[in-house]
């Protein structure tokens, strides 16, 4: 059974563009928020394997929307992306749990590498 994978980015040609990536490599994605907050609660009903989620969002960032997550669900595997010079982010991302990050734009590779560590940390 393939994992599912929740994407997360306020931008559709971010969403779409990581959608190829992982349906090419066999993931599933079980769905898409365009916000902390939608993906807060799309993540409570569908259960996914993995988020895959923006930093830089309206209603609810990324980094509260993994904290959030992670309080309910201390096993929680989320990735975090992130524009290139918001390295910052990437530690307040890694302190809210997230256990890789990506930076945009995004190498294929890379992206498979750090949803692969994620699902198997």
């Amino acid at each position: 059974m393939s994992k599912r994978i929740l994407l997360v980015d306020d931008a559709l040609f971010m969403r779409t563009t990581l959608r190829k990536i992982l349906e090419g490599a066999q993931y599933e994605i079980a769905g898409e928020a365009e916000n902390g907050q939608d993906a807060v609660e799309k993540y409570r009903s569908l259960k996914p394997d993995l988020v895959l989620m923006d930093i830089t969002m309206p209603v609810m960032d990324g980094l509260e929307a993994a904290r959030t997550i992670r309080a309910e669900d201390p096993n929680a595997a989320i990735v975090m992306c992130t524009a290139l010079g918001q390295q910052n982010l990437v530690v307040e991302a890694l302190k809210a749990g997230a256990r890789d990050y990506i930076v945009k734009p995004f190498e294929p590779s890379r992206v498979l590498e750090g949803v692969g560590k994620a699902l198997a940390a």
